[in-house]
């Protein structure tokens, strides 16, 4: 590999490159030496950039995390507005993509990656938790706004919601927006107000 050579944006760079090896390979294969061969750079690399390969999958993971909280801003701001069904369709759509999905396998299949993530604090299962806690954001928001029933049971909704979607994005690459808006409106029937 060269060296001296200048790189933009090392850490997203390998970021990157670890997505695509989980979508190509599988969580099995995302090694060090594999994420810098897919980024085309040095072992070393890697190093100068994190403590160790464990540290540079907590921070992929914390990255991901950020970008669902992201999501959960603009989510909030979605609420009173569109219908719940879709608003949730697109938010669950756009939060399992296949890189999400395949790095909820990756930290389900190492133990000392989500140590790690909870002693930064995430939740119990990262990504899963925090997807969860969106979900139950927008729907609290939804029944301030009375579209959604007083009584609802959001402790018990959001997981639903997140579990049922995350099995059919498990199943399927090729998962439509109909098929997770019926998991939607099969978890919502007779909580929504619209």
């Amino acid at each position: 590999m060269p060296t001296g050579v200048a790189l933009r944006d090392a850490r997203q760079q390998l970021f990157d490159a670890a997505a695509r090896v989980l979508l190509r390979d599988g969580a099995s294969e995302l090694t060090s030496r594999s994420v810098t061969t897919e980024a085309g750079v040095a072992k070393g690399v890697l190093h100068r950039h994190f403590t160790d390969f464990d540290g540079f999958l907590t921070e992929l993971v914390l990255d991901r995390i950020s970008q669902v909280s992201a999501q959960s801003a603009e989510l909030q701001h979605a609420a009173g507005s569109g219908t719940v069904a879709d608003n949730l369709t697109n938010a669950l759509i756009r939060g399992f993509d296949p890189v999400m999905v395949a790095i909820i396998v990756l930290v389900i299949a190492r133990d000392g990656l989500r140590r790690r993530l909870r002693e930064a604090g995430t939740s119990r299962l990262p990504l899963v938790g925090e997807a969860t806690a969106l979900v139950a954001d927008y729907l609290r928001a939804e029944q301030h706004a009375g579209r959604i029933a007083q009584d609802a049971d959001i402790g018990a909704l959001a997981p639903t919601l997140i579990g049922a979607a995350h099995l059919r994005f498990t199943e399927s690459s090729d998962v439509t927006a109909d098929e997770v808006r019926k998991v939607v409106t099969t978890v919502l029937a007779g909580v929504v107000r619209e």
